[in-house]
């Protein structure tokens, strides 16, 4: 796809490449480097939000990503603003999200005597990204191509461009500008490797499958369910893979990732496995657990990725860096389907990993999960921040289509949830969207509650209120250590909703949070629902 560039500034060409890219918002908080940049989105049609800080900006735009598909966007000015956004950036990139960060830069001459406010921004996002550039006039097009792509394809991920103040508004030469054109989806070759994968297949009598984080970013769920019915593979999906496969289906396994819980029942099944295929398992969600689940030597495994296995958390026999859902094509091709898992042993593991998470409890964490999921409307979107209302949650969340629940997996940074569902609402207003958090998390963000009444989005932030850092408190004490450093006087979170604009409910019970969560649907600003629990609630239950 091509245009004539004649007339035009450079932070044209780069905001006409991020609209062909699909990118409609962009988030971030403004500086007077940006704003020649900021007024360019505008002019294409791309949406500048503010946010209160750079770090929960970066996760509204990936909110909005994962609703859309199109790269994440976000921008900030000069020095404090820049490295206000390392933490999300890096969460991008250990995520596999695409990104593109636009930071504003003082110009290379007046850099050479002034030095307010300067650093070398490249060199801090340099390890944190896929790539960084200092955006040039000259060759605009061709550096506002390079991100995208970049960002976009493999192994997704975050890009930064360095835009200087005086380049935003340079003048380009006339010359064509050409979009490069996605590749076509890999296919593993046919040769030994392949032809010993189909043997292996043709002759498993356990097989099963690991799904992980570039399945999701390949969409390979419809190629996975379709691969697992006909070989009769069980499937066990990593937190952020939750969805591909409906996990109603009589052959998801559920989640893994962080429960020793659900890890005393699942790798067991692992070593009772005669055929492993790991379909994009990226094991950067997976605890100490699951470093070499198995032994290569006795089991065969399969493992189909978007990039080599630089991590060696796990081996494999066969390598395929290729795209899913293809490479599960070519692997079924002229293979018969057998019977498999003799007896009931996978209904078993089932009915295990719904008694390990039982929802029938008083009150709770557990019952404010399964309160939520019993009261909120089929097709309600989620987001969880880290801590151990996540690990509960990502076990017993039962999602039905992918990105169902939004999280950080990868760096596990705490503030996310907030941030991701104001900007799932805000690329989908016609869902319903919670988001859960620990009050610690909570109040790392609250000052978005503010971003969400400007944007009238009716999230549901459910706040698990106990006045603690749980998990760590929980680490502790399985350590031996005396509590330190984990509890605090927590405000009156309800209270807080309210002073930003929104509603408010403190609940203590499940009919006061089922009473609360029906009165939020029917508001038309966010709601605020402190739902208090008692210290060590998590006892036993991770």
């Amino acid at each position: 796809m091509g245009h004539d560039d004649n007339g035009m500034a450079a932070a044209d060409i780069l905001a006409g490449r991020l609209y062909r890219a699909g990118c409609r918002i962009a988030f971030g908080m403004p500086g007077g480097e940006v704003l020649v940049l900021i007024d360019a989105l505008a002019r294409v049609g791309i949406e500048f939000v503010l946010a209160k800080h750079e770090n929960a900006a970066g996760f509204m735009a990936e909110g909005v990503y994962h609703r859309t598909g199109a790269p994440a966007l976000l921008v900030t000015t000069v020095g404090p603003g820049a490295l206000n956004a390392v933490n999300v950036v890096e969460n991008a990139r250990q995520d596999r999200v695409p990104m593109i960060v636009l930071t504003g830069a003082i110009d290379t001459a007046e850099a050479a005597t002034y030095t307010h406010q300067v650093l070398e921004q490249r060199e801090v996002f340099r390890p944190v990204t896929k790539a960084s550039f200092t955006f040039d006039a000259g060759a605009a097009a061709a550096i506002a191509d390079k991100a995208v792509a970049i960002a976009c394809e493999g192994r997704p991920g975050p890009v930064h461009i360095d835009v200087p103040i005086s380049v935003a508004s340079a003048p380009v030469q006339a010359r064509p500008s050409h979009d490069r054109i996605p590749a076509a989806p890999t296919v593993p070759a046919e040769g030994a490797d392949l032809a010993q994968a189909r043997r292996w297949l043709a002759d498993a009598e356990r097989p099963i499958v690991i799904m992980g984080l570039d399945a999701m970013n390949q969409n390979a769920g419809a190629a996975i369910r379709d691969f697992a019915q006909t070989f009769g593979a069980p499937v066990i999906s990593t937190y952020k893979a939750k969805g591909l496969i409906p996990e109603d289906h009589p052959l998801s396994l559920g989640a893994a990732g962080l429960s020793p819980k659900a890890d005393r029942l699942l790798l067991p099944l692992l070593a009772e496995a005669d055929l492993i295929i790991c379909v994009g398992y990226d094991p950067i969600e997976m605890r100490v657990g699951w470093r070499d689940p198995w032994d290569p030597s006795q089991v065969p495994v399969i493992d189909i990725t978007a990039a080599p296995n630089h991590h060696y958390m796990h081996q494999a026999r066969v390598n395929f860096v290729a795209d899913c859902g293809a490479t599960l094509a070519a692997l079924a091709l002229g293979v018969t389907p057998r019977a498999t898992w003799p007896g009931d042993r996978i209904a078993r593991l089932q009915d295990d990993m719904a008694t390990a998470f039982p929802r029938d409890e008083e009150w709770g964490p557990a019952a404010i999960v399964d309160t939520c999921m019993t009261s909120l409307p089929d097709g309600t979107l989620a987001t969880v921040d880290s801590g151990a209302h996540r690990i509960l949650l990502s076990q017993m969340w039962r999602c039905t289509e992918p990105r169902g629940l939004m999280q950080s997996s990868g760096l596990c940074t705490m503030g996310c949830a907030v941030p991701l569902a104001i900007g799932a609402a805000l690329a989908t207003p016609e869902r319903h969207v919670v988001s859960f958090s620990g009050d610690a998390g909570f109040l790392m963000v609250a000052g978005e509650l503010a971003t969400a009444a400007e944007l009238r989005t009716p999230v549901i932030f459910v706040v698990f209120v106990d006045a603690s850092l749980a998990l760590i408190d929980l680490k502790q004490r399985q350590m031996g250590l005396t509590s330190n450093g984990v509890d605090f006087d927590g405000p009156d979170i309800a209270a807080i909703g309210r002073a930003f604009g929104g509603a408010g409910h403190t609940v203590r019970c499940r009919a006061e949070l089922r009473d609360a969560l029906k009165t939020a649907m029917a508001e038309t600003r966010f709601t605020v629902i402190a739902a208090v629990i008692d210290r060590k609630s998590y006892d036993g239950r991770l």
